[in-house]
């Protein structure tokens, strides 16, 4: 299957915030087979490639941007692998979102990713970003990691090679430009209703705090060490502040929200607004968890 190539894509209609302009052009991944042409047109062009998932955790600017979109689709999995003394070893690919991962898993009875319900994206997002809640981390739960790489082509990597750490993933010793195409995972033993209690009981607390159906891409800021970004921004008084058709919820302040017709501008408005109010009243400098493009 070849390599699809779709020229001005709109990075509105490909992000949970549903902000932004275009890209330059998106290359849609479909089986291990277009690796080599991706790697072909990624050295033919000088655009900065990056990998869009389904657009998560992102803030795409208004206009145009120089960006190869890189997204990869029809993924495989996840299936049973084996057991591994009291765990279970599921191999899924990247493309996989992550609530699919969690429903299948909560239905063939595993355990360890119920903390994770209710966060959109996919697998391969989950760890480029080492995705967490509720006191899980989804590296935890990685036994290896397998990517892809225009230097390198496909590679396995085991967890103990690679660095977990908050919102972050790498994997020093490989070549740069590197892609999530498979991962698997370690999960215990559980059965399927006790797994749904969990991730009905995380999802409950989170629709009661959280604004989980608005369009949002999650946390805006992370949380510094020992505190909450979200009771920061609070007691600085940005919840429900609002720029045009942007706002910081009133339900949790660390979430932006698109109220609809919001603008990119608005966005990055409110979110200079919220930083530096935190740093004026607590002295505390607010870093960034999502990805401005």
């Amino acid at each position: 299957m070849a390599l699809q190539l779709i020229p001005d894509p709109s990075l509105a209609e490909r992000t949970t915030l549903r902000l932004g302009g275009h890209a330059e052009v998106e290359a849609v991944v479909r089986d291990a087979a277009d690796l080599d042409e991706l790697g072909t047109f990624l050295t033919r062009q000088t655009l900065r490639p990056f990998v869009i998932g389904r657009g998560s955790n992102l803030l795409a600017r208004d206009g145009r941007c120089d960006l190869a979109l890189i997204r990869v689709a029809d993924t495989p999995g996840p299936v049973r692998v084996e057991r591994t003394g009291e765990r279970l070893t599921v191999r899924c690919g990247a493309a996989l979102g992550l609530p699919g991962l969690l429903g299948w898993a909560q239905r063939a009875g595993m355990t360890g990713l119920e903390g994770l319900t209710g966060i959109p994206g996919t697998v391969g997002g989950a760890v480029a970003m080492n995705a967490g809640s509720y006191g899980v981390e989804f590296g935890q739960r990685v036994s290896r990691v397998r990517l892809w790489s225009p230097a390198g082509g496909l590679t396995w990597v085991d967890a103990d090679r690679c660095v977990f750490s908050y919102r972050h993933f790498s994997a020093p010793d490989l070549p740069a430009g590197r892609l999530v195409w498979e991962v698997e995972l370690l999960l215990d033993e559980s059965s399927p209703s006790a797994v749904r209690r969990a991730m009905r009981e995380v999802y409950d607390k989170k629709r009661a705090t959280q604004p989980v159906t608005a369009r949002s891409a999650g946390c805006v800021f992370k949380n510094p060490e020992g505190d909450s970004a979200g009771r920061l921004l609070d007691r600085a008084g940005m919840k429900g502040m609002r720029r045009g058709h942007m706002a910081f919820s009133d339900m949790h302040a660390n979430f932006l929200i698109n109220l609809g017709g919001g603008t990119s501008a608005q966005a990055l408005e409110l979110i200079e607004l919220g930083r530096e109010a935190v740093k004026t009243r607590f002295g505390v400098t607010l870093e960034m968890e999502v990805i401005v493009l």
